[in-house]
C-alpha cells in the first residue's frame, strides 16, 4: 500500500468532474473503429505546403533541435509581427508581445491562468470550444455561458450586458466561431469596447481560423480595434493555416504587461517549443506570404463544392461564414438527438460527423450536425454521395 493511499483511503477529488474525453476524440475514434470517412476532427486529409516540407527538413538537419527560447525565435516572432501589421495595422512588438506556444489550447490556457483568480467570473459564449470552461475551473473561477442567438449565432448584448458585475475578469470570445462559424464584426467590436470600457475586464480573442473568412468579408481581429487591443489577448495557429494541425504550433499576441504574465505561465506549462518547426516556419512566411492570403479563396471553393454536393440532400444548411466547418441541419431526416444521430451515421452510414450538444452547457434542442470540409474533393464526393442518400 502506498503512503498515498494509506493516508487518503485510495481516494481522488478530482478538479474537473465534469470533464470526460473530448468529443473530437470520442468521434474520431469511432470514425477509425468503424472504418468511416472522418469528417469530425478538424484536420485535413492533405498534406502542409511542399517548401514548407523541404524547409523542415533542412532545418532538422542544420542543427535546429536544441531548446530555443522560451518565448520563440526571434526570426519567428519578427515574421509574425510584419504579417499583424500588414493585416490588422498592429504593431506588435516581436520582443515583448508575441509568444510561441505548443499549440493554440496551451495558449488559452496560458492566458486565463496568468489573469484569473478564485472568485472571477469569466463570460463566454455558447456553442463554446469545449477548453475554454476548464482552464477557467483550473484557475478556480467561474465560467458564465451565455447562449448565441439563433439562428445566425450573434452575441445577444442585452443578456450580456446583465451578466458583467463586479466579479467579471474575462470575457473570452471565438471569431470566426468553432464549431457555429459565426463571424464577429466592427460593429460588434465597437459595441463590445462601450460595454466594458469603464471596467476592469480583459479580453482573451481566440482567432485561429483568421484566414477562413469567406465571401469577401474579411476577418476582423481583436488587434485591429485601437481600444481593444491593449486589454486583449489574442490567440493565432500556425497548425490551422499551414495544413499541419499535428504541429502544434501557435502563438499568442499581448501588450508588454499582460504578455510578461502570460509568460510565466508559458515557460512552467511547456517552456518552449519545437525548434526546427519555428526555423521552417519562419522562413517560409518572408518567402511565401501569400499563401495566407490565398486562404479564404482556398478553402471557400471547398466549401461550395461541398454545399453543391449537399444540395440535392434532406439537410438544411447556409454556407459556412467561416471556419473550415459547415452545419447542416437534420431534422427533416431523423427525430434522433444529435449524439445518437452522429453515432448512427458513423456507425451504420460510414460518415462521422460532430454533434453541437457538447460545446452548450444547455443544449437548445435543435438537430445540428458539424462537418469538417478541409478534405480532398475525392473525400468530400464520397461523403455527400452517402449524405445525400439518407
Amino acid at each position: 500500500m502506498t503512503h498515498w493511499t494509506k493516508h487518503r483511503g485510495n481516494k481522488l477529488q478530482s478538479k474537473l468532474p465534469d470533464v470526460g474525453t473530448t468529443i473530437f476524440t470520442v468521434m474520431s475514434k469511432m470514425a477509425a473503429d468503424a472504418g468511416a470517412l472522418n469528417l469530425s476532427q478538424g484536420y485535413p486529409d492533405f498534406d502542409c505546403p511542399e517548401l514548407l516540407l523541404d524547409l523542415v527538413s533542412k532545418h532538422l538537419r542544420d542543427g535546429k533541435n536544441q531548446y530555443p527560447p522560451m518565448a520563440g525565435i526571434p526570426e519567428l516572432r519578427q515574421e509574425i509581427a510584419t504579417k499583424i501589421n500588414s493585416l490588422y495595422h498592429f504593431d506588435a512588438d516581436p520582443e515583448g508581445g508575441i509568444t510561441i506556444t505548443s499549440g493554440a489550447t496551451e495558449a488559452l490556457f496560458d492566458a486565463v491562468q496568468a489573469v484569473v483568480s478564485p472568485g472571477d467570473e469569466v463570460i463566454i459564449f455558447d456553442p463554446a470550444y469545449d477548453s475554454y470552461e476548464p482552464a477557467v475551473t483550473l484557475a478556480g473561477a467561474r465560467t458564465v455561458r451565455l447562449p448565441l442567438l439563433l439562428p445566425d449565432y450573434r452575441l445577444d448584448w442585452e443578456r450580456l450586458e446583465g451578466a458583467i458585475n463586479s466579479h467579471t475578469r474575462l470575457i473570452i470570445i471565438n471569431t470566426p466561431n468553432n464549431p457555429c462559424g459565426a463571424l464577429l464584426r466592427e460593429e460588434d467590436l465597437n459595441q463590445l469596447a462601450a460595454l466594458i470600457r469603464e471596467r476592469d475586464i480583459l479580453l482573451l480573442s481566440d482567432e485561429v481560423y483568421e484566414h477562413m473568412v469567406y465571401d469577401g468579408v474579411g476577418h476582423v481581429s481583436v488587434l485591429s480595434h485601437p481600444e481593444l487591443s491593449e486589454r486583449s489577448f489574442a490567440v493565432f495557429s500556425f497548425g490551422k493555416t499551414y495544413h499541419a494541425t499535428g504541429w502544434k504550433l501557435a502563438y499568442c499576441v499581448a501588450n508588454a504587461q499582460l504578455t510578461a504574465e502570460f509568460r510565466k505561465v508559458h515557460q512552467f506549462v511547456t517552456f518552449t517549443t519545437t525548434s526546427f518547426l519555428q526555423y521552417a516556419i519562419a522562413e517560409f512566411m518572408a518567402c511565401c506570404p501569400q499563401h495566407a492570403t490565398e486562404l479564404p479563396s482556398f478553402y471557400q471553393a471547398k466549401r461550395d463544392r461541398l454545399c453543391q454536393l449537399l444540395e440535392p440532400s434532406r439537410f438544411r444548411f447556409t454556407p459556412a461564414a467561416g471556419t473550415y466547418f459547415q452545419l447542416l441541419d437534420y431534422s427533416a431526416i431523423s427525430a434522433m438527438d444529435d449524439m445518437a444521430f452522429v453515432e448512427w451515421l458513423t456507425r451504420e452510414q460510414g460518415v462521422a460527423a460532430i454533434p453541437l450538444t457538447p460545446f452548450y452547457r444547455r443544449a437548445p434542442g435543435s438537430r445540428i450536425i458539424r462537418l469538417c470540409f478541409c478534405k480532398d474533393d475525392a473525400t468530400l464526393e464520397r461523403a455527400a454521395d452517402i449524405l445525400c442518400k439518407l
